[in-house]
């Protein structure tokens, strides 16, 4: 029998909870440690559509990319989606748990994971972390040389990114050193010009990083959701080698918050 527990553990063997940032919060989100799990819906945002899912599937954990609590409920009456979710998840015993910022900065976390899609290689951490220089946020490695255009191309259709930014008066024309952020990575921008990237890969990219910093590195604002979609992969990953016989579903009911025109 598989406990929400042993799921915690398996999680946080790959991806210590030690390694999260100060203002994340990692962990069991709600429910019982010790509940026997009949079934685990992996997601990267917990909403009232997941919460319906896991139901209908019959399952009875719920393992998210982003916590659904950073900070502590004052009341739950059903004002907000996160009161009714965690209403929801209480009334029909479904636990939830989240790994963030810690799955980022693991050894073979997010980033990681999205340059291996990438083929990008001798990756390492772009900022590592004091303890262990194998662990941190982001990453760089090497391609073999692209020319920009057709290495965009090729990263939009990998990682299924419908409006692709990048900035435009960038002078690099073929690519060949790579820094990578799954999520928000704006604030890596000068760590990846000081570890001589051509181009930094990440979501959130706001207009004055690419007027600042574009003239001198090739920024590509891939999407936040895009761009850590691939938790659910690595969250299905981690738990199979701890526990091959265990019931997983990708969730179907997710959808990217942001739409284009």
């Amino acid at each position: 029998m598989i406990r929400v527990k042993d799921i915690a553990k398996a999680i946080e063997d790959f991806a210590p909870k030690s390694l999260q940032e100060s203002y994340d919060n990692t962990g069991l989100q709600v429910g019982n440690p010790d509940m026997i799990v009949s079934g685990i819906l992996l997601c990267l945002d917990v909403t009232e559509e997941i919460m319906a899912e896991a139901r209908r599937r019959k399952c009875n954990l719920i393992v998210s990319h982003h916590p659904l609590l950073f900070t502590g409920l004052k009341q739950i009456t059903g004002q907000n989606p996160t009161q009714r979710i965690v209403m929801e998840a209480l009334l029909h015993n479904i636990a939830i748990y989240a790994a963030h910022t810690n799955l980022d900065s693991a050894r073979r976390g997010v980033s990681h994971e999205i340059a291996q899609a990438l083929n990008i290689s001798n990756v390492k951490p772009l900022i590592p972390n004091d303890q262990d220089n194998e662990t941190g946020l982001g990453i760089i490695g090497e391609i073999k040389p692209t020319p920009k255009l057709e290495f965009l191309r090729k990263v939009s259709e990998t990682l299924k990114v419908e409006h692709l930014r990048y900035s435009a008066q960038s002078p690099q024309i073929v690519i060949r050193k790579v820094a990578l952020c799954g999520g928000s990575g704006a604030s890596m921008i000068r760590e990846s010009m000081a570890a001589g990237a051509d181009a930094l890969l990440t979501g959130d990219l706001k207009y004055h990083d690419f007027t600042s910093y574009g003239y001198a590195i090739l920024l590509a604002d891939i999407g936040h959701y895009e761009s850590e979609l691939c938790t659910k992969r690595l969250f299905s990953r981690i738990i199979r080698e701890a526990f091959p016989d265990a019931v997983i579903y990708f969730a179907e009911s997710e959808s990217n918050p942001i739409a284009y025109i």
